[in-house]
């Protein structure tokens, strides 16, 4: 299961960085939705994999330990918030520059040669 799990965070985190690099802005801000899923996966494995583990501590003496189950709860919300940000960002860049290239350039703007 703990390969699974590391397969499956590595192949979100390779996605997230890929579209964040990405020269558009809609597949940057999924880039970093990716990366953000990613980060939550490695946050929540730290605390280990147990399947049958208490929310609370009990008499038998297996719990589970709540500290990254609050900590992914977090960075869930503050995940939402940046991703909701983000679009808000990008729909107002694309409503002033009239593009959704990340670097800011018209489509039918002709590229300045600094040489």
């Amino acid at each position: 299961m703990e390969a699974l799990f590391a397969t499956t965070t590595g192949i979100l985190a390779a996605s997230g960085l890929y579209l964040s690099l990405r020269g558009r802005t809609f597949p940057v801000v999924v880039g970093l939705t990716l990366l953000s899923y990613a980060v939550n996966l490695f946050l929540f494995s730290t605390g280990g994999l147990t399947t049958d583990g208490a929310a609370v501590i009990n008499d038998s003496g297996g719990y589970t330990d709540p500290l990254p189950q609050a900590l992914v709860l977090t960075a869930i919300v503050i995940g939402f918030a940046m991703t909701a940000f983000s679009v808000i960002l990008a729909m107002r860049v694309r409503g002033d520059v009239g593009s959704d290239h990340v670097n800011g350039n018209r489509i039918d703007e002709p590229r300045e040669d600094k040489s």
